[in-house]
């Protein structure tokens, strides 16, 4: 299985890649890969191709361009994931894992309960382990990773537009509510008019009732993940498992 490694667009200059200091070192001292050895370059938006190594000069390493690659492993539409973070360093792994399942977009959010708030540092660090989870898992892109803001202010963003074709779910506990699944399957999805969904889940001790009340008047639909309390970072691999498992069937 071929190496895979994402690169940002204007590295790629065809018909050769070039790479980072960082990339090389990785590449050659940590991959021991040599001249010669081919890699799969993903620009992250998309696009990908099949590149051999090579060594212009002693210092240097940069990729020759084989051809694109052609394949399919997104969802048929883009998944937003808004979370209220989680205490410690839990969200490097609901980043790690909601990547693999196919996530978009990843929106944290600080909620009424939630008890951390991040540095610029784990921001940087959380987009790092979406590229490395996106080679891992051979996704076609990264996602997005927004900048932490209040639950208020995401909620103040929303457009009634957006609403309008983008189901909007809260997960919640203790409440009358639909489960998501049976929401999934009650969506239009052949053909599929739907360009985006999002699912919101809440910090450890569930949204506040203010912040449902709030929620729900903005447009999101509460709905149940089951009827049993999950942990904070249960709660997004199994909200992501539900959407990937109804749009890929």
């Amino acid at each position: 299985m071929l190496q895979r490694i994402v690169v940002n667009p204007t590295q790629i200059v065809p018909p050769v890649v070039h790479f980072t200091a960082e990339q090389r070192h990785y590449l050659s001292r940590v991959l021991r890969l040599q001249e010669g050895d081919r890699v799969i370059v993903m620009d992250g938006q998309g696009y990908s191709w099949l590149v051999q190594l090579v060594h212009p000069s002693h210092a240097d390493l940069q990729a020759e361009i084989l051809e694109a690659i052609a394949y399919q492993t997104e969802l048929p539409i883009a998944i937003t994931l808004v979370m209220a973070l989680p205490k410690g360093n839990a969200f490097d792994e609901v980043v790690r894992q909601v990547t693999e399942l196919g996530v978009s977009c990843i929106a944290p959010v600080i909620s009424d309960r939630t008890l951390l708030h991040p540095s610029l540092q784990k921001l940087e660090r959380w987009r790092r382990i979406a590229q490395e989870a996106a080679e891992q898992s051979e996704r076609q892109i990264v996602p997005t990773i927004q900048e932490p803001i209040s639950f208020q202010e995401h909620l103040n963003t929303l457009p009634t537009t957006e609403l309008s074709v983008s189901p909007h779910y809260l997960c919640v506990t203790r409440h009358t509510a639909p489960h998501l699944l049976d929401c999934l399957h009650s969506l239009p999805l052949s053909p599929s008019p739907l360009l985006s969904l999002t699912v919101a889940i809440g910090p450890e001790g569930g949204w506040t009732e203010v912040e449902v009340e709030r929620a729900i008047a903005t447009g999101y639909q509460p709905v149940s993940l089951g009827d049993r309390i999950l942990r904070t970072v249960t709660a997004p691999v199994v909200a992501l498992s539900l959407i990937a498992a109804v749009l890929e069937s």
